[in-house]
């Protein structure tokens, strides 16, 4: 499996970017449902080779859901969870779903929750029986970190969702006996927990099977750091660099002032104690990060890893700080922690990316490992002709973007008055193109990407249809009012997919098992929406 997935990263290829929560979905949001069949069937018919999605793991609302900060760096998501699946394995009757009106151009993730949660519940109820106990027991047997995260769920609802580093000291601290007590006291709650977990896994890996089947790679997003109120820092205190009596972060991640942001973006995440000196630390540290890895790549074909400068040097910002504009580089594990990843786990099909301020010891970390870094065209176009975003610079061992989840949209960007007439003129240019027409300016932009070097192509859903910056995924620095964007189901259709079919052919990027016979040019150079 590693080995297909390796050999797409070094063959011409293209694929979509689209998070399963912008899925179609009846539910509100999308899931792992009848949907997300559907769109990798779209990708089949459209001859991509690849379906990128961003993190998988559990949001909440204090954080604006933001699937970088999640709970647990190894849980899936219940929001995920499809109930049409659910009736279909008798967990749920047909009559119960009965959906309110929800939005289908956006996440209402309050209404989603509640209704998400009472449908859970009934599943949950209906789960109960001798067979389905044994089940249960064999899931967390085979994944025992899911017993660990539901406890910290269950003693996050004892506590009113207080932080776990505002819980009671000995909690706090993981005293033995007081964790046994908890365990025991809180052990229905824990289990309806891991049931989510159990549905999350069993949808997921039949999701992943079908896109096996139909020859679409699945590829991962991994955040480099997680949430300060996790499980996973919760029970590894000792690998982060927290306040050994109070256990809040001494020190937190982010990035000085860049590109995105003219303060910096202080992410909040605790840093990892990389430099502290012992053994044992740099043992559990490891330890952890190949359980992740592990995690990961069961459930995706390639791994995104985000923020890779950070294996190189990270950004670290006194806790204290309310910006990032202060704070000093140090140096990451490096190296050394890829080779030793590597010998557990064997050849790993990784992307880095190495967006933002990067140096040229990243850049050689990168090119050691032979890693495919990223080309985002939306930064390519500033008159240097060294920029190394501009298609003729970018090498063959690159995925190239026309933007990512943290960008505008291309539409967006060419109409936004604050980027210079200029660079559009040039973007315009390279596309062979004289006009100043927006609407056309996507497909500009996907034929740059599609006759580039780099082997693999991904656009984001809302490029490949026009959409404006109302359909922006993500404004970095921005709190509120991300992660929201549905496609309406409309859009999946069989016209777009003949057209980027033909287009992917001409640029020879189909799947090698597709059939490259020439197809008849299109009438309209436009995607039909």
């Amino acid at each position: 499996m590693m080995t297909t997935s390796i050999n797409i990263l070094q063959k011409r290829s293209s694929g979509i970017l689209l998070p399963v929560f912008s899925l179609p979905a009846p539910c509100g949001i999308g899931d792992l449902g009848p949907t997300a069949y559907t769109f990798i069937d779209f990708l089949a018919k459209a001859g991509q080779s690849c379906w990128q999605i961003l993190p998988l793991g559990p949001t909440s609302s204090d954080l604006g859901h933001s699937p970088y900060m999640s709970a647990s760096a190894l849980a899936g998501n219940p929001l995920l969870i499809s109930p049409e699946l659910l009736v279909e394995d008798g967990l749920l009757q047909a009559h119960q779903l009965a959906y309110p009106d929800f939005s289908v151009y956006s996440v209402d993730y309050h209404r989603v929750q509640a209704h998400k949660d009472y449908l859970l519940e009934l599943a949950w109820e209906a789960f109960q029986g001798p067979a389905n106990v044994g089940r249960l027991d064999d899931f967390i047997a085979a994944h025992p970190w899911a017993q660990d995260y539901g406890l910290f769920l269950a003693l996050k609802d004892w506590y009113d969702q207080a932080a776990w580093f505002e819980w009671p000291k000995l909690i706090r601290k993981r005293d033995a006996k007081a964790l046994l007590a908890a365990q025991k006291d809180l052990h229905s709650a824990i289990r309806k927990h891991c049931f989510k977990q159990y549905l999350f896994f069993e949808q997921w890996l039949r999701l992943r099977q079908y896109a096996q089947k139909k020859g679409v790679q699945l590829i991962g997003d991994l955040p480099i750091y997680v949430a300060m109120d996790s499980v996973d820092v919760w029970m590894n205190q000792e690998i982060f660099a927290l306040d050994p009596d109070s256990c809040e972060a001494t020190h937190i991640a982010g990035v000085p002032p860049d590109y995105f942001s003219e303060t910096g973006q202080r992410w909040g995440n605790p840093l990892y104690r990389w430099n502290s000196g012992t053994v044992a630390v740099r043992a559990r540290l490891y330890d952890w990060w190949e359980q992740r890895l592990r995690q990961n790549f069961l459930l995706v074909d390639i791994l995104r890893l985000d923020h890779f400068r950070g294996f190189e040097s990270y950004w670290s910002v006194p806790a204290e700080e309310e910006t990032a504009m202060v704070g000093e580089w140090l140096p990451g594990p490096g190296l050394p922690f890829f080779v030793e990843m590597k010998r557990r786990l064997g050849q790993m099909p990784l992307i880095a990316e190495d967006l933002g301020i990067i140096t040229p010891e990243v850049e050689a970390l990168r090119q050691t490992l032979g890693l495919p870094g990223m080309k985002i065209l939306l930064f390519a176009f500033d008159y240097l002709t060294n920029n190394s975003h501009l298609p003729y610079n970018c090498p063959p061992n690159s995925v190239i973007y026309t933007g990512t989840h943290d960008n505008e949209t291309a539409v967006g960007w060419f109409l936004n008055p604050a980027v210079d007439q200029a660079f559009k003129q040039q973007a315009k240019r390279f596309a062979n193109k004289s006009d100043d027409n927006p609407g056309s300016f996507h497909t500009d932009l996907i034929y740059l990407a599609m006759s580039a070097p780099s082997n693999l192509a991904i656009f984001p859903m809302q490029d490949l249809l026009g959409f404006g910056n109302d359909c922006r995924m993500n404004t970095p620095g921005k709190s509120k009012g991300n992660w929201l964007w549905r496609l309406a189901p409309h859009y999946i259709n069989d016209d777009l997919a003949a057209w980027l079919r033909e287009l992917t052919r001409f640029f020879g990027r189909l799947p090698p098992q597709t059939p490259q016979h020439k197809q008849q040019a299109p009438d309209n150079a436009y995607p039909p929406t």
